[in-house]
């Protein structure tokens, strides 16, 4: 009794073993991915440009710097005026740079969701194709597993053919059996070599020439709290929160606008440079001493308010789209996940359905193959027995990997 609980306790340490390990390299591949896939560093630059955005918008215009020389020099007490320099400093409504710059920082933010959202949907494409990796390997080792029981079959029907208690038909229908399955074998080593392809394709790393693939894949299942998940998807998942801070920019473009409505300040001095007087009269002192004129102050008065209520409308009109688009994303979102919960479900539930049908296969199978080794009857039915087995091991992997896919697509529903 101690030495099977024993052996039950090294099976479980070893799976645990082998998922720990299959993760690890899983996990690996998708760091090389988040280094060097080229649409990835694409959406990374596309958020890195909008930053640069914010300073420009929130910054003051330049100074503007004026000189003047006159031609017919305008004579005054201490002498005749020949030049003038001016300097002035344009400022808009107080909190207009600031609302700028909180647009362009909200539209930044939105750049960077999708950033998150292009990694979000790369990291689930490596998985998928991954796991449809480890599923087109896994099948290739099943089918060669199955050549060899039918190798061992066929060695059995010529000793009963040999001793007149089987059909020679039994031999060639082996034979048949043995050529669909190497033909099988080719079209999904095929398949694999693709598959790979496109893993490093998504990788883009040339140093990686061999995929690592574990041999055995555990389920990753989840406890899915359907209602919990919806508000994950509405709280967190990327697309949605890129269009939140749209929306959120287009309301800041709102008082941006209102604001640039409102009169501008410019404030400057002039500097005048003054030659010697011819008048007498004026003091050494005095004549030819420059003279500035400080302070010089405009108001930039807004008369024509068409163009600024046109601004504030156009504002409210995107808030309102992006809103909408927002609300939108959503519905189809919830309406994918629903979909990819009832292929989680299904899933599942193929797991448990196949490994049963499995088990009474094999049980079937090990019947069937007594009964032709003792008498050489139902050859056909062995075969057809066989088969199924075969079928049944395919599916549990297929459904194993397809459940895993789910689960990897409903974390990025929920922008993990």
């Amino acid at each position: 009794m101690k030495l099977i609980k024993i052996k039950i306790i090294i099976l479980i340490l070893t799976a645990i073993s082998i998922s720990v390990s299959a993760q690890s390299e899983l996990d690996n591949y998708l760091v090389i991915a988040a280094e060097n896939n080229p649409g990835l560093k694409a959406k990374f630059n596309e958020y890195m440009a909008a930053l640069e955005k914010v300073p420009q918008v929130g910054t003051l215009p330049d100074p503007a710097v004026a000189f003047g020389y006159f031609l017919q020099p305008v004579e005054t007490r201490v002498g005749p005026q020949r030049a003038k320099i001016s300097l002035s400093q344009m400022f808009p409504w107080f909190g207009t740079l600031n609302a700028r710059e909180d647009a362009a920082a909200q539209v930044a933010k939105a750049k960077y969701e999708l950033f998150e959202e292009e990694k979000s949907r790369l990291y689930y494409d490596i998985k998928s194709t991954w796991y449809n990796l480890y599923f087109t390997s896994k099948s290739i080792t099943i089918i060669h597993e199955n050549l060899g029981i039918l190798n061992t079959f066929q060695k059995l029907a010529l000793v009963k053919i040999e001793a007149g208690k089987a059909s020679a038909v039994d031999e060639l229908r082996i034979e048949m059996e043995i050529l669909d399955m190497e033909d099988h074998i080719k079209l999904l080593t095929d398949q694999l070599s693709t598959q790979e392809i496109v893993f490093n394709n998504l990788i883009n790393n040339e140093d990686v020439t061999d995929i690592t693939i574990t041999d055995t894949l555990i389920s990753d299942n989840i406890y899915i709290n359907h209602d919990a998940i919806l508000d994950s998807i509405r709280i967190n998942n990327h697309q949605v929160l890129s269009l939140e801070f749209q929306e959120a920019a287009y309301e800041y473009q709102q008082i941006a606008a209102k604001k640039q409505g409102s009169p501008n300040f410019n404030i400057g001095l002039d500097y005048i440079f003054i030659g010697k007087s011819s008048n007498n009269m004026i003091s050494a002192t005095e004549s030819g001493k420059d003279a500035i004129v400080f302070p010089k102050i405009e108001i930039t008065v807004p008369i024509y308010r068409k163009k600024y209520t046109s601004m504030v409308k156009e504002a409210i009109f995107m808030q309102q789209s992006v809103q909408n688009a927002r609300l939108n994303k959503i519905n189809i979102i919830e309406n994918v996940f629903e979909k990819t919960n009832t292929e989680y479900k299904d899933a599942s539930r193929r797991i448990t359905l196949h490994n049963k049908q499995m088990q009474l296969a094999l049980k079937a199978l090990r019947i069937l193959e007594s009964d032709y080794a003792t008498n050489g009857k139902n050859f056909e039915e062995l075969l057809r027995m066989e088969r199924q087995v075969l079928k049944h091991k395919l599916e549990v992997e297929k459904a194993v990997t397809d459940l895993n896919a789910s689960v990897a697509f409903i974390n990025y529903l929920t922008g993990k």
